[in-house]
């Protein structure tokens, strides 16, 4: 068999799955770049062609303008705690205790169900009235009076940062869990005998062994956290005002809602453009940054 046959037979092995990419990816992209420039309603099949006044009009909507801001402060702030507070706990996790696989089970527990329900039972819990449980227990514990989590413009955004956190704190745990795991312990062995102490152990040997975890989880994180929806939407529908729109939610607003389909394809190359040059970026200084550490 020559190789030419056996590359041939390569190719015919992955035109299926190259074909169902392009069909449900690429022409999608395709599509929804071209009628960016249209005035499209999403029914009528009779639509013009209006040139860069839909991208004009994404950067003169106070709602599209609020829901970047959004989006990316809840990203990059997400991102930031997960990351802080999920290698310790992976550590600690690591570690041997009796109840070691248990409390793994209780961590990962809260990233399998959906982000809706999440979202909908801690919003019995942060209901600004006195009935809430949050506040119940400040108004038990400290005599506090009823706080408005998810009415106030800062208070939601930071609710909705600390649900998401919690949610997925745990997955990612575990993801840096199963990387420290793969760490020989020869190395902490000879840095023990050669007297370094715990955290020294941490700086020069965990950290930068966890480096290629790093850039997975934080990738993840902020691919995920660009796209964000169920939560905020469950939280507080976007409000107060326009404070927790996502740009997904306003993408399925203009689009659905007030059929400008042309303005929501618009948007929706905007925020793939934003997206990949975040996450090139990213991958780009992380994989820098793994590079300088070994």
């Amino acid at each position: 068999m020559t190789k030419f046959v056996r590359q041939l037979q390569f190719l015919l092995f992955l035109l299926p799955i190259l074909v169902i990419y392009s069909l449900f990816t690429i022409f999608p992209l395709v599509k929804a770049f071209f009628l960016s420039f249209t005035n499209f309603n999403g029914y009528s099949k009779v639509f013009d062609f209006v040139g860069m006044k839909n991208y004009v009009r994404i950067f003169a909507d106070d709602a599209i303008i609020s829901a970047i801001s959004y989006t990316l402060f809840f990203t990059f702030a997400k991102a930031l705690l997960v990351t802080v507070l999920a290698i310790p706990l992976a550590m600690i996790l690591d570690q041997k205790f009796f109840t070691r696989n248990l409390h793994r089970a209780i961590f990962f527990f809260p990233s399998i169900p959906s982000g809706l329900l999440l979202a909908y039972i801690w919003g019995f819990i942060l209901a600004p009235m006195g009935s809430g449980v949050f506040n119940t227990i400040l108004k038990g514990l400290f005599n506090i009076g009823p706080q408005p989590w998810l009415a106030d413009p800062l208070l939601a955004k930071l609710s909705t940062i600390v649900v998401a956190t919690w949610a997925i704190t745990g997955w990612h745990a575990v993801l840096y869990l199963a990387f420290l795991q793969s760490i020989p312990k020869d190395y902490y062995e000879a840095a023990s005998i050669d007297g370094a102490n715990r955290l020294q152990q941490i700086r020069f040997i965990t950290l930068p062994l966890l480096a290629p975890a790093m850039t997975i989880s934080i990738m993840l994180l902020i691919t995920g956290g660009l796209k964000v929806f169920e939560i905020p939407f469950a939280l507080t529908k976007g409000g107060p005002g326009f404070e927790t729109y996502s740009i997904t939610q306003v993408i399925m607003l203009r689009g659905i809602s007030e059929t400008q389909y042309g303005l929501a394809s618009a948007m929706s190359v905007v925020f793939f453009l934003i997206v990949l040059a975040i996450a090139v970026f990213q991958v780009t200084v992380m994989q820098r940054r793994e590079q300088s550490m070994q």
